[in-house]
């Protein structure tokens, strides 16, 4: 293979990896920062921050990679995805799995430095970002699917830092499966039109016209679920303050999606990143000596 060639398909590969759209990676990444440093108690061990920094960017990177191929059949037909690399058959199928599978494996090797537990947990991971993208042809809440396998770096960061899993991390698994159901609801309803035609199913086809109201009612669960995980975490002031930046975006987002407008609800998808960042940022400064008095 020449040196064109090459360059060619790695070019590809980061179009599939999606390395031109990090917004997932910081959406995975939020909540993985979020748990390491409540499970770590503001000092989480380098290298396993290191170890989960690099595994958001490999399972991500494989989620996408496995979305595509799961749609490679409907992305044609849909405006927003037509010129992926497998929906333009400028990626093949079999390169497209052998991605994958490379991307997980190494995945897999980075957690094989953690404890016994942190490796049984990484299955189930794998199991939930694999069989993600093909639940929107079976049930209307795919998006509670990608919560999960979004937010099981939350087990996985306790279960490598303490050994357990107790019941602040489950609680901070379930804020972040509501906060995916709400961005990624968001994402659905600029493509909404499109499922409705080719037949995906998704959380803003099923909310239907009472899409912004039951985004409004998510949003104040999610806030519920993040004061009840300051509260058990025993967390100060500055959390709080994050929560309270946080809140504002969710409003941000609500006028942002006033109208339906596609381009409104893209920006208020990607507004999630601002989001997660106030909530750690908040996390970050409550473990700080100035913060903790």
């Amino acid at each position: 293979m020449n040196l064109a060639r090459l360059e060619d398909r790695l070019g590809e590969y980061a179009l599939l990896m999606r390395l031109d759209r990090p917004i997932g990676i910081f959406l995975l990444l939020w909540p993985t920062l979020w748990a390491l440093w409540l499970a770590g108690q503001g000092q989480p061990a380098q290298e396993v921050v290191v170890v989960f920094i690099t595994g958001v960017f490999l399972m991500r990177s494989a989620g996408c990679v496995i979305n595509d191929i799961a749609d490679r059949d409907v992305d044609p037909f849909v405006a927003r995805t037509r010129q992926r690399p497998l929906a333009a058959r400028r990626v093949s199928v079999r390169e497209a799995l052998w991605l994958f599978i490379v991307l997980c494996l190494v995945a897999f090797a980075l957690v094989l430095m953690m404890n016994t537990l942190t490796i049984l947990l990484s299955l189930v991971g794998v199991a939930l970002a694999a069989s993600y993208p093909f639940m929107k042809r079976f049930h209307y809440l795919p998006q509670a699917h990608l919560g999960a396998a979004f937010g099981w770096s939350i087990p996985m960061a306790f279960a490598a830092i303490t050994g357990t899993v107790p019941a602040l991390a489950w609680l901070l698994f379930a804020a972040n499966v509501v906060w995916s159901i709400v961005y990624d609801t968001l994402y659905a309803m600029v493509d909404r039109e499109d499922d409705l035609q080719v037949g995906m199913k998704s959380t803003a086809i099923l909310f239907g016209a009472q899409d912004k109201r039951i985004i409004g009612y998510l949003q104040i669960l999610l806030m519920i679920l993040l004061i009840l995980v300051g509260v058990l975490a025993d967390l100060g002031w500055a959390y709080y303050l994050g929560l309270f930046a946080a809140a504002w975006f969710a409003l941000y987002q609500q006028y942002l999606i006033r109208s339906r407008e596609p381009d409104g609800c893209f920006k208020a998808f990607l507004n999630n990143n601002w989001f997660g960042l106030v909530v750690f940022c908040g996390i970050l400064l409550d473990s700080l000596p100035t913060a903790t008095g």
